[in-house]
């Protein structure tokens, strides 16, 4: 049970946040802000909040599990500055989110969502940052050992190597299984939300800019006023 918990789930989920976000290449280019010309300003602000919301809160999870020991967390300039853009990106992250699903949850929405999971995907935004309060403010972490490092962290970098270390979630307290549960299941449906086309229509829209031409495109364009 704890191997199918712990080594299935998370690289089941690492395969269905690729194959998904191959599916909605084909399936729109991303296209669900651009597909309606009718979003809101809100709308607008809270996709930009989110994404660099989400860039700090990813950028400060990522410092911290490279600068923390096996037992110990960073400490001094590193922990504080840590702190402080984790904390200010979540407020920020979590501002675009309630912009962005609150009032196609209690109105109707002008567009269709992109799923029926888009309906669970704020309560799972919920449930990540209640965990994260929890896990942050844990009294039981102390300079004599740091939970998160000894059990996320030191399990989540094990499944990119070729020894995963369902051990460390195992032994941990039920917060922080509940917390990697969480974290696994909302990769695992995160292409098929509205939050995907959120972050990775950006980027494909900038990769259209920067491509180069087609030299078939110019032909065209010279040849359509002599056929006028």
């Amino acid at each position: 049970m704890m191997s199918v918990l712990w080594i299935t789930l998370p690289y089941s989920a690492f395969l269905s946040f690729l194959v998904g976000h191959l599916w909605r290449y084909r399936h729109d280019r991303f296209g669900w802000n651009n597909a309606f010309p009718e979003t809101d300003r809100a709308h607008r602000f809270g996709a930009t909040a989110f994404r660099i919301g989400l860039a700090g809160v990813i950028a400060a999870r990522v410092t911290d599990m490279f600068a923390s020991g096996p037992h110990s967390q960073p400490e001094g300039p590193i922990y504080l500055a840590i702190t402080v853009v984790e904390i200010c990106a979540l407020a920020i992250a979590s501002l675009g989110a309630v912009l962005l699903f609150v009032p196609d949850m209690i109105g109707s929405p002008a567009r269709p969502v992109v799923s029926p999971l888009d309906r669970v995907t704020f309560p799972m935004l919920v449930a990540g940052l209640l965990t994260w309060v929890a896990i942050k403010f844990d009294p039981n972490s102390s300079d004599n050992g740091y939970r998160t490092a000894e059990t996320l962290f030191a399990w989540f970098r094990s499944l990119f190597s070729l020894h995963p270390n369902p051990g460390a979630m195992e032994r941990a307290p039920l917060i922080y299984q509940v917390r990697g549960l969480v974290l696994m299941l909302f990769i695992a449906i995160w292409p098929y939300t509205r939050l995907a086309s959120i972050v990775a229509d950006p980027v494909y829209r900038l990769a259209r800019r920067v491509r180069p031409s087609s030299p078939v495109g110019p032909a065209r364009e010279l040849s359509a006023p002599q056929r006028r």
